[in-house]
């Protein structure tokens, strides 16, 4: 049995009824990047975790990337996203926004025909599923510096978009190989300018992005999500302990919300660093059952522990945390695009009609 997990929290200016964060995970079921009423019914579900985070979310046209994904740029999208946030906050949950700018992990079928862009023009390897089947990364066009300001303000209109949708707050995705972490890899980021070569010059897009959404809907709603080390998407980092040491030191007193690490197999204390140096809530995510995440919440290694995969399959995942019931299995044949099967029909313990272990 499980205590601390299921004990209130504040992060930032946001008071969580348990520590249980659904993390954000892209399912591929916005047609028109416009969220509907089948979104709405899988958040609310889910909508008893303390905090729920949603999939990336576009800020910008020119962020799109992937099919389906959402976005959060326009009324017709505020409009999707305001039923969602009343399905989470109807179940007692909160709500973020992921905001992810894809920038070269995309392709020109998902930007009317446009280049996507990035700090250089330097191609990620491998292939992306489009809807006429796979295509090759394309060699995106490097950002012109003048141009990059007006990339970073769109993280600030979409949390004022995301206020307006009904969120309490935001997180930038600054993980996984998307846009900011593009900036701050030395494979992907190949600039001279003030905006690559040093970890202080790559990290300036992320942390203008975190600026940017903290300026227009205040610190204490923003979270940021950075995966040090990761090589997802072809990232790589020379020196990722120096450049997530510098991220926790410039956000330091800063008064965001919370910085949420990615697991991963890190060949250094990701956490230790981000605990010892950044000042705020701090969450971790990366195969955690409950007796891992009561472990590491006691030891106070996090504040909060966000939960991937087991939230797919479980709508009722706190529920099964505390109880101790054997969770739903999820479909990884399901996981991306699709209707309601393997989304919104996983059985609860209710339906299935199981007792409490």
């Amino acid at each position: 049995m499980t205590n601390i997990l299921f004990s209130p929290v504040r992060l930032g200016d946001v008071t969580l009824s348990n520590r249980i964060a659904m993390a954000p995970m892209t399912r591929n079921r916005s047609p028109g990047a416009v969220p509907n009423d089948l979104n709405a019914l899988y958040y609310g579900q889910r909508g008893t975790a303390g905090l729920v985070i949603t999939e990336g979310t576009t800020p910008d046209a020119g962020g799109r990337g992937y099919i389906d994904i959402p976005g959060l740029y326009d009324a017709a999208q505020v409009a999707g996203w305001r039923k969602v946030t009343d399905a989470v906050h109807a179940k007692g949950g909160k709500i973020f926004a992921q905001l992810m700018h894809t920038g070269r992990i995309s392709h020109p079928d998902f930007l009317d025909g446009g280049t996507p862009v990035a700090p250089s023009a330097v191609a990620a390897k491998g292939d992306i599923f489009t809807k006429t089947g796979p295509k090759p990364m394309p060699v995106p066009r490097a950002l012109d510096a003048a141009e990059i300001p007006a990339v970073i303000a769109t993280f600030g209109r979409a949390a004022t978009l995301a206020v307006e949708a009904g969120f309490d707050g935001v997180e930038i995705h600054g993980a996984n190989g998307y846009l900011p972490s593009q900036f701050l890899s030395t494979n992907a980021n190949l600039r001279a300018d003030e905006w690559g070569g040093s970890v202080e010059n790559r990290a300036r897009f992320l942390l203008g992005a975190v600026a940017a959404a903290s300026a227009a809907i205040g610190a204490g709603r923003v979270g940021l999500r950075v995966s040090p080390g990761s090589a997802f998407n072809d990232i790589a980092d020379s020196d990722p302990e120096a450049t997530l040491t510098h991220i926790a030191t410039a956000l330091r007193g800063q008064g965001l919300a919370y910085l949420h690490l990615v697991g991963g197999a890190y060949d250094f204390d990701a956490a230790g660093i981000a605990r010892r140096i950044f000042d705020g809530p701090l969450i971790l995510n990366g195969g955690y059952d409950a007796a891992r995440a009561e472990a590491d919440l006691a030891a106070g290694r996090a504040d909060v522990i966000a939960f991937g995969s087991s939230f797919l399959a479980n709508p009722d995942l706190p529920e099964r945390l505390r109880t101790g019931v054997a969770l739903n299995t999820p479909d990884p044949k399901t996981f991306y695009g699709g209707d309601a099967a393997g989304y919104t029909d996983y059985p609860t313990l209710r339906e299935a009609g199981v007792a409490a272990a």
